[in-house]
């Protein structure tokens, strides 16, 4: 279970990421693509997000977390960066 948080704590950053580019990036310079890649981006995140969160919730009793570490493990899937700071820091024994 630790193994598929991690994955998803990467992959739930890089489409964080990906959503901030389409719209500082492309948004400025082609608003029909940005209207194209913005609903599959934003689903792909949105779904990567959930899964990030409801994982949390699975591996909490088994990576000993206390409520601060889980609530901070928590506010780090709202910050740019933040899963994979979390994925280094809090995940041990994947």
């Amino acid at each position: 279970m630790t193994k598929i948080f991690k994955f998803t704590a990467i992959l739930e950053g890089i489409s964080y990421l990906v959503l901030f580019a389409n719209m500082l990036l492309i948004k400025p310079n082609n608003m029909i693509l940005y209207k194209k890649l913005l609903y599959p981006i934003g689903m792909a995140h949105g779904v990567l997000f959930i899964g990030y969160v409801i994982l949390a919730f699975l591996i909490k009793k088994s990576q000993n977390w206390s409520l601060k570490d889980f609530f901070i493990v928590q506010v780090a899937s709202l910050l740019p960066f933040g899963t994979f700071y979390i994925e280094k820091k809090y995940v041990k024994n994947a």
